[in-house]
């Protein structure tokens, strides 16, 4: 995993542990750091960092964001190709490339917060992968969403659904209870 993905990653979950609703700006970080660890980091250097342009950091500036983040100094540099810190396997791997997938999809999408909070919740998940594939069991299976909808957010829920047999650009319909639209 690249750094700058990491310290991405590090600042949406940052931003979700302190109730932002949302990753938190590299300018909010550098102000979180000033004011919690009485230490300076240009918000222009943490762009680097992020894009990049700059894949190692100074010792110094390793500790500080490692100690700002609760996690190891070592968590902190850019991973060999193909490389795993753990004794894990590819499949865990996998699990954090799909978990930093989910989180910029939820970034994408941050104004829609029902389905940024869907994602991020299945990327905190300990086995989102699984989650997932639980999911497409629940979509294949007939009538399940829609009961599962039912008991966990029950009320005039508005679902959207593609009418069976049309393909992804099919029209979509909007269902409510007690008529269609």
């Amino acid at each position: 995993m690249k750094l700058g993905d990491k310290i991405r990653y590090l600042r949406e979950m940052e931003g979700s542990v302190r109730g932002l609703g949302r990753a938190m700006t590299q300018g909010e970080l550098v102000k979180a750091i000033a004011a919690e660890m009485d230490q300076k980091l240009s918000q222009s250097y943490l762009s680097q960092i992020e894009s990049g342009a700059r894949p190692h950091l100074t010792n110094t500036t390793r500790l500080l964001l490692a100690k700002f983040f609760k996690v190891h100094p070592g968590f902190l540099v850019e991973d060999p190709e193909g490389y795993s810190a753990e004794l894990i396997s590819d499949l865990r791997g996998q699990e954090d490339k799909l978990d930093l997938w989910l989180v910029a999809g939820a970034e994408k999408f941050r104004k829609d917060t029902e389905l940024r909070r869907a994602l991020l919740a299945i990327s905190k998940h300990e086995d989102s992968r699984g989650s997932l594939l639980l999911l497409e069991c629940v979509l294949e299976t007939p009538k399940l969403a829609e009961r599962l909808m039912e008991v966990l957010r029950p009320g005039p829920v508005a679902k959207a659904r593609v009418p069976k047999g049309e393909g992804p650009g099919a029209p979509r319909v909007v269902e409510k209870k007690g008529g269609t639209r």
